[in-house]
């Protein structure tokens, strides 16, 4: 997958307080409004971690600064990359998102570090890491016309 021909269209943080991260990036980035979803389960039966079946909580907060989504992601229950993420680094940027057509192709021969589905498959996702500098993972992400249209909404909101 040739990144540059992506587009890279989301920066996410994985944070300890969800609600006081809003507050400090809506004043640092001149007041981007926040729509926040609570406990947002991944399931077994659409998520995997390290190769296994996942089950975890996590409280997400979208936002946008133009065309780019900004994620915040709370881990609350259950181990995955986020949780991972904050026990070893500590809260800061997780994993810069592009927008791909085919999450295999993107993959090719790589191993994702998690994956799943969510909103009935309407987005699909996958983490891998590709060793670049100052961004510990890549989110590649397939967005069905649901979550367009939803995604699209908040957009117009923020």
């Amino acid at each position: 997958m040739k990144l540059a021909h992506a587009p890279m269209t989301q920066l996410a943080w994985v944070v300890e307080d969800i609600e006081m991260a809003e507050k400090e990036l809506a004043t640092g980035l001149a007041g981007v409004r926040w729509t926040r979803l609570e406990s947002v389960h991944f399931g077994p039966e659409g998520s995997t971690y390290r190769g296994a079946p996942a089950d975890f909580v996590a409280h997400i907060s979208l936002g946008y600064v133009g065309e780019l989504q900004l994620e915040l992601i709370q881990p609350v229950r259950g181990e995955s990359i986020y949780s991972e993420f904050l026990f070893e680094h500590g809260p800061g940027l997780h994993h810069a998102c592009w927008e791909v057509d085919d999450i295999a192709t993107a993959l090719g021969d790589l191993t994702p570090v998690q994956a799943g589905s969510m909103a009935g498959g309407d987005l699909e996702f996958a983490y891998v890491d590709l060793g670049l500098p100052g961004i510990p993972l890549a989110e590649f992400v397939r967005v069905g016309p649901g979550m367009r249209a939803f995604f699209n909404s908040l957009k117009e909101t923020s």
